[in-house]
């Protein structure tokens, strides 16, 4: 099993980014709902935490506090762009020092994470808004996946 201790100080910042870059993005892709959108990452977290011992990796990563500094970011595309770039390179990381079994949990937490978050808060009286269908598809294709 594959654990912190794998990677570097910035590999692992890297890593830890992902998810939480890949919650930014959905919350900021549509207005509205912010606060359950970011009480909703919080609890994909939480869920995450409760599976304690499947996965030390995925352990370690949603221990961890999740944080993105979103004001760096002068406008939206800016932070989703920094944000799949996150997500890029948190999966190359993953890829190249944890199991393919790691890798793929890592990509479910991502995935289940920004779904959660897109259902938080119903817009327009849809419960996923199309920009936050299409973050979500923006996501999977960084994370070289599907969106299933």
């Amino acid at each position: 099993m594959t654990t912190k201790a794998a990677f570097s100080v910035e590999e692992w910042t890297s890593v830890l980014e992902g998810p939480a870059s890949a919650g930014l993005i959905v919350v900021m892709a549509a207005s509205g709902g912010m606060f359950r959108e970011t009480m909703a990452m919080s609890k994909a977290y939480g869920e995450a935490r409760a599976m304690h011992g499947q996965s030390e990796l995925l352990d370690e990563i949603v221990a961890a506090k999740p944080k993105v500094d979103h004001t760096r970011y002068h406008s939206f595309e800016e932070l989703k762009d920094a944000g799949l770039q996150h997500l890029r390179t948190a999966v190359a990381l993953l890829e190249a020092k944890a199991t393919a079994e790691e890798v793929d949990e890592y990509r479910r937490f991502v995935l289940a994470l920004a779904n959660k978050v897109a259902a938080a808060h119903r817009e327009h009286g849809q419960s996923v808004s199309p920009a936050e269908a299409g973050a979500i598809e923006q996501i999977a294709d960084a994370l070289r996946t599907n969106n299933s």
